[in-house]
């Protein structure tokens, strides 16, 4: 089941149940691919969260309610198919270091020694559930409960760029120098935000993240290829649940 909504004057949000899996996530996933390769005209934006897809439009060229009958088209497809295959970046992560000052907190946390806590951190594919909070946020589902960790009862007031974190049970990778309260565990070299790229944004909801972990010399060996542009994601497709 789903619902529809109106959202302001030129918006439509299409609802799908109150939980948060894979799931309820390929439904707001495939919807969006109908929604995009139908190309309605007055369509502007398609914004998916964890388990809703807003649908931005121009009133002037489609009504809420001729939009409301286009969608409503698309149940079957939405409902049914998900994802066939699972597009998967190969994201590098130095743990510890200078870049990961809460994994000595994470250890008395959980019991674990940082070893297995980076061997359980880098052995998921994470699904992006959503983008949010800043340009190239990515939310990120499939953390591990043994690593699960409260955010801090005081955030920082500026993380780094590319800093890789642990709020709750979810991980995720701040793309810009920002506040927040995420347990910091390690960092990456690769741009999840380059407003000069043609694409500025690297990934986008609905792919999957693999951290890969690297030594603190391949994290500058990469930084220096980046800065030279020589430097390519490794990305896999591989056959996704269904």
């Amino acid at each position: 089941m789903y619902r529809i909504m109106p959202a302001g004057d030129r918006g439509l949000v299409v609802e799908f149940g109150n939980v948060i899996d894979i799931q309820t996530n390929d439904r707001v996933q495939q919807l969006k691919k109908c929604l995009r390769e139908a190309q309605i005209p007055g369509v502007l934006e398609l914004q998916p969260t964890f388990r809703s897809l807003m649908i931005y439009y121009d009133p002037r060229k489609i009504s809420y309610g001729d939009l409301e009958k286009r969608v409503r088209t698309f149940d079957s497809a939405a409902t049914s198919e998900g994802h066939a295959r699972k597009r998967i970046l190969k994201i590098p992560c130095c743990y510890g270091a200078r870049f990961g000052p809460d994994l000595g907190e994470m250890e008395k946390y959980t019991g674990l020694d940082r070893d297995e806590i980076i061997a359980i951190h880098s052995s998921v594919d994470y699904r992006i559930y959503m983008m949010g909070f800043l340009p190239g946020f990515v939310y990120l589902g499939g953390l591990d409960p043994r690593i699960e960790m409260p955010r801090l009862s005081s955030p920082r007031i500026k993380i780094p760029e590319g800093a890789v974190g642990i709020g709750g049970n979810q991980t995720g990778v701040y793309p810009v120098a920002s506040p927040g309260g995420w347990r910091l565990i390690g960092g990456t070299p690769v741009e999840f935000y380059d407003a000069g790229r043609e694409k500025p944004i690297l990934c986008q909801a609905g792919e999957y993240i693999r951290f890969v972990s690297i030594s603190l010399d391949d994290y500058y060996d990469i930084r220096r290829m980046i800065v030279k542009g020589e430097y390519t994601i490794e990305i896999l497709e591989e056959e996704g649940e269904q």
